[in-house]
Parts: structure tokens; C-alpha cells; sequence
């Protein structure tokens, strides 16, 4: 009785099913025009960000009943599954080989100059410098590095007529990878991923609630607004092809919208953990999840267009190198002490400005 009473207080999952309803009831009447593929686009946008938060709400809920860093490796996993279905989604509506590659790279630039950038200007204004683990900052930029390098530089080195094989091979190495890095960050270094003040007072039995939060109900109903968010996505890319296709604008943007989507949930968590002091958790999901982009969305586009016999180009402009470049250095620079603050938040968000710029040139 409690469960129903619960569930029919998910009112962000009743719009969705409401909106796609509407939305596809109307398709083919607002496809004919400009201005209807825009409303299409705007309100089908909407309404997935709205979802989005409902992702956000039932994973911080599975973050404080399990603690981190199960919490955040779920809010990651949770996001990447997103953005893997739009991905796909739009693959197969615009056919365009390069839209993956540009995705997984707005969403790195979202995830450590927006979202880390952000939070730690908004710790910084309320507490001056927030502290966190810097082993953490370390391991996650020690392998964006790595998995960066392999997945969207070496291709350029490599002859047209070895790629495939080359694509194949980093499927094996990035699972290997993730099921390596995920042992370390949940088992034999987890403390890597943990941070405690010394004024946290320790949870005392009487007080503590986490056994009351019911894991299974927050478990379901996060994949159901995955399924909700992907099912949404489905008419979205037909309004978002024909907006960016009417307003001459290039699919670059598109790219954005679907990183912007898969990384709603991870913003408004990361800003509630900065408003609460808490940057260790705003450094696990920044830099986790652009980990897990990299690890676990490029074997899944490399298997899907594969299977569906479609293009599919990783290999990174020299634009996108710099601007990668800039970000995992500054990154290095400002994530060696253990502290955040409000100049190195700045540095970030300046850095994703010049990314937004950049789009339209």
C-alpha cells in the first residue's frame, strides 16, 4: 500500500508518459513546419530534463542507502545509459558517423569544465575551499588519459585498413578496463574514492535510516525513467534533425542536446553535494563519469554500428585534441592538493565558454 502511495507521487514519470503521448499524437502536424519541429524539439527537451531529475532523485537515494562510492558509480552508470540509447537513437535517424565521437566528447567537456567548474565556484563561494581525496582526482585523471588517448588519438596513426580490427580491440581493452577500475573503486582501493572531515560525527544505530530506504523501489523506478528518458529521445531526434536541419546549424549541437541530457542528472546532483560540502562526491561523479563515457559508451557504439553496419569515426579534430588537452591539464594542475576553490572552479567554466564558442565556428 505504502509502494502505491509512493509511486503515484512519481509525477515527473506521469508527464513523461503524457508528453510522449501528446507529442506523437501531433507528430505529423508539427513536423511540416519550422516552427513546429522547434515546439516539438523544445517540449520533448523539456520534458526529458524534467525526467532527468527523477534519475537523479532515486540514484541519491540509492547513494545514501549503499554510501559512496556505490552511490556515485551508479548516478554514472545510470547517466552513460542514457546518453548510450540517445546516441544510438540519433545514429540511426541521421546516419552520421561522427556524431558519437562528438558527443562523448561534449559530454567530457560538460562533465569536468561545467558541472566540476560550477559546483566548485558554488562550494567556493559558500565555504572558501572544499576538501576531497586527492588519490581520487589522481586515479580518474591518470585514466582519462589513457582511455582518451587510446580511443580518440591513436586512431589517427593507424592505416584505414587495420581500424576495425583496432576498434574491436579497444572493446576487449575498455571492458577490461572498467571491470579493473571498478574492482579498485569498490574494493581494494576504496578508500581512494571516500573522504571524511574530522568534525563528521560517525552515524550512531538509533539515528542512522538508510535501512529504511527501500532499495528495490528506487532501483525500478530509476530504469524506468531511463526507459522513459530513451523512449522520449526516440521522437525527440526527429524534431532535433529537422530544427538543426532548418536553422543551418551544425550537427555538433545536436551532440551537445544529448550530452546536456545524459548529464542533467549528474548537475543537479553534483550542485546539491557542493551546497552540502561535499566535493568528494562532486569529484566521483565529474571525473567518474567522464570515465565511464569513455569506457563503457565507446565499445557499445562500436558493437552497435558494427552490428548494424553503419560508419562510425572516433578520432578527435585537432580542435577537440586542444581543448581536451586544456582541460585534462588544468585538470592536473587544479586537482593535486585535495581542495577546490572558487579561481580553479572559474578556470573550468572559462574553458567550457571557449568549448561553447567554438561550436558555432
Amino acid at each position: 500500500m505504502q509502494l502505491l502511495k509512493n509511486f503515484s507521487k512519481e509525477y515527473r514519470l506521469f508527464l513523461a508518459i503524457i508528453t510522449y503521448f501528446v507529442v506523437s499524437h501531433f507528430e505529423h502536424t508539427l513536423v511540416q513546419t519550422t516552427a513546429g519541429n522547434f515546439i516539438g524539439f523544445a517540449v520533448l527537451f523539456a520534458a526529458i530534463i524534467y525526467v532527468s531529475m527523477s534519475v537523479a532523485h532515486h540514484a541519491e537515494m540509492l547513494a545514501e542507502k549503499f554510501g559512496e562510492p556505490y552511490g556515485t558509480l551508479i548516478l554514472t552508470i545510470s547517466a552513460v545509459v542514457v546518453e548510450i540509447v540517445i546516441i544510438v537513437i540519433m545514429m540511426l535517424h541521421e546516419h552520421n558517423p561522427l556524431l558519437a565521437r562528438d558527443t562523448i566528447y561534449a559530454a567530457i567537456m560538460l562533465d569536468i569544465n561545467a558541472l566540476l567548474g560550477l559546483a566548485a565556484i558554488i562550494g567556493g563561494i559558500k565555504y572558501g575551499e572544499q576538501s576531497y581525496n586527492v588519490d581520487s582526482s589522481n586515479s580518474y585523471l591518470s585514466m582519462l588519459l589513457v582511455a582518451i588517448g587510446i580511443a580518440m588519438v591513436i586512431p589517427h596513426f593507424i592505416d584505414a585498413k587495420h581500424i576495425d580490427n583496432y576498434m574491436m580491440f579497444n572493446v576487449v581493452m575498455f571492458v577490461l578496463l572498467y571491470i579493473t577500475f571498478t574492482r579498485i573503486q569498490v574494493a581494494s582501493h576504496r578508500y581512494f574514492f571516500e573522504y571524511k572531515a574530522e568534525d563528521d560525527k560517525v552515524c550512531e544505530a538509533e539515528h542512522c535510516k538508510t535501512h529504511e530506504i527501500n532499495g528495490l523501489y528506487h532501483g525500478v523506478n530509476l530504469v524506468v525513467a531511463i526507459i522513459a528518458i530513451g523512449v522520449l529521445s526516440e521522437v525527440l531526434a526527429v524534431f532535433m534533425g529537422n530544427t538543426l536541419e532548418a536553422y543551418s546549424l551544425p550537427l555538433a549541437i545536436g551532440a551537445v542536446g544529448v550530452a546536456v541530457i545524459s548529464a542533467a542528472p549528474e548537475l543537479i546532483t553534483a550542485v546539491r553535494a557542493a551546497l552540502d560540502n561535499r566535493m568528494q562526491t562532486v569529484v566521483n561523479i565529474a571525473l567518474g563519469a567522464s570515465l565511464a563515457t569513455i569506457l563503457l559508451t565507446i565499445p557499445a557504439v562500436i558493437l552497435v554500428t558494427r552490428y548494424m553496419g553503419m560508419e562510425l569515426e572516433l578520432a578527435i579534430t585537432p580542435v577537440q585534441g586542444a581543448m581536451l588537452g586544456l582541460t585534462l591539464l588544468v585538470s592536473i594542475v587544479n586537482f593535486n592538493d585535495g581542495e577546490t576553490n572558487v579561481l580553479e572552479g572559474f578556470l573550468h567554466v572559462i574553458l567550457f565558454v571557449v568549448f561553447t564558442f567554438l561550436l558555432f565556428m
